[in-house]
């Protein structure tokens, strides 16, 4: 009796609908197990609904990715259509296919491309891992970087390849760690193995100082040594102040966020903010970036604007207060860390490369990229990133320039 699904609660959650004036068409059943059929037909006979088929068993399952085909096998999709009558839509009609060799056929594709988030078998035939560290300042609060986290999962589905996350805290990059006072040279010396060992490096956005040093250090290193790199946010930051301090000899270049006495400024706080209130002051929300300069100076096209499809113009959130000081982005451009996306008015930086002939992949940019990611559609700088990373990047642009 003790493992009897009970169907009481469902049935009273019904009723107190009906009270208000609602009537259910479809009930979804949130349980431990798969539901079984007499449970359903019961459910389906006290809360008069159209049939046990109506009553959907949304079970606990490895991961959430997995939901839509438990749905769709579950054939709410028919339920859906035949209910709000969508074959009848004029402006659906050739676009909506619910038969076996329709959007039913498409669970396959979504469950092959979704690897390891929705068929577990299909991940472990592949044998092929892409190592990818994190350099962040909140790695004990993993769940701060969910969005990239997720972001490098859909990029690592669309390359076919396992995703191995590796960790580094920022702080331990940086030389005085290295002193026992500060952590110590065992924490030190595993941080820069981990460095070393990656396929691929990603400093995302954050703030506050702590950290910053090693962001820069990250930069620096994937620079010189060729290592696939990504910036998001403070992470495009550190890449400029970087280029900076060791290619142009601005030794205290840095952003004001930071040190409001450097002589070098290269990243300060936006003019239309008001540094005394805090409050609502950060430039949010969706917004256009034009690829200014789609070509280098040795003629190779902007690796950013192949990614993105060839677009002249791309929309991504934001979320900062500090950006790249327009008095210096002549003279870092010249030098060589090409400013190819920049907003509408061209006064401030989007996106900031390397040409490929100098490095595989050296991009950052100052929005937050992984904020519209998708398991079928990664987001294009976080794809690049694992292209690079997996050495295909050059398969994949040769393909896409055709």
């Amino acid at each position: 009796m003790g493992e009897e699904q009970k169907t009481k609660p469902t049935q009273h959650g019904v009723r107190d609908l009906r009270s208000v004036g609602l009537s259910p068409t479809v009930i979804f059943c949130r349980c431990k197990e798969v539901l079984e059929e007499s449970t359903k037909i019961k459910i389906a006979s006290f809360c008069h609904v159209g049939g046990s088929e109506a009553v959907l068993s949304v079970h606990d399952v490895s991961n959430v990715y997995h939901v839509p085909l438990l749905l769709m096998e579950q054939k709410l999709h028919r339920i859906l259509a035949e209910k709000l009558e969508l074959e009848t839509i004029p402006s659906l009609e050739g676009r909506l296919d619910l038969t076996m060799g329709g959007l039913e056929a498409k669970s396959t594709m979504w469950n092959l491309i979704e690897g390891d988030v929705a068929n577990e078998k299909v991940m472990k035939m592949l044998n092929n891992e892409v190592k990818i560290v994190i350099v962040g300042k909140y790695t004990g609060l993993q769940d701060s970087y969910l969005s990239v986290i997720k972001s490098l999962k859909h990029a690592s589905m669309a390359v076919e390849r396992k995703l191995d996350l590796i960790w580094v805290e920022a702080a331990h990059l940086e030389n005085d760690f290295e002193d026992e006072t500060m952590g110590g040279e065992l924490e030190y010396n595993e941080a820069w193995d981990k460095m070393k060992s990656a396929d691929g490096v990603v400093v995302p956005g954050g703030f506050g100082t702590r950290g910053f040093l090693g962001k820069i250090l990250a930069a620096k290193y994937c620079r010189e040594n060729a290592k696939p790199y990504l910036g998001v946010c403070l992470g495009f930051q550190a890449m400029v102040v970087e280029y900076s301090r060791n290619i142009l000899q601005w030794e205290d270049a840095n952003s004001t966020e930071f040190d409001e006495k450097t002589t070098n400024p290269v990243v300060f706080f936006m003019p239309e903010i008001d540094k005394d209130n805090m409050g609502g002051t950060m430039r949010l929300g969706s917004r256009n970036t034009k690829f200014t300069h789609p070509t280098h100076d040795d003629g190779s096209p902007s690796i950013s604007k192949i990614m993105y499809g060839g677009s002249d113009t791309v929309s991504e959130r934001h979320r900062h207060r500090y950006e790249v000081n327009p008095e210096r982005v002549d003279t870092i451009h010249e030098a060589g860390l090409k400013f190819v996306g920049r907003d509408e008015t061209g006064t401030r930086m989007e996106i900031a490369e390397l040409p490929r002939s100098q490095h595989p992949y050296y991009v950052g940019c100052q929005y937050h990229p992984e904020f519209k990611s998708r398991p079928l559609n990664p987001s294009p700088p976080f794809h690049g990133l694992l292209l690079a990373a997996c050495g295909m990047l050059d398969d994949y642009v040769a393909s896409h320039q055709k």
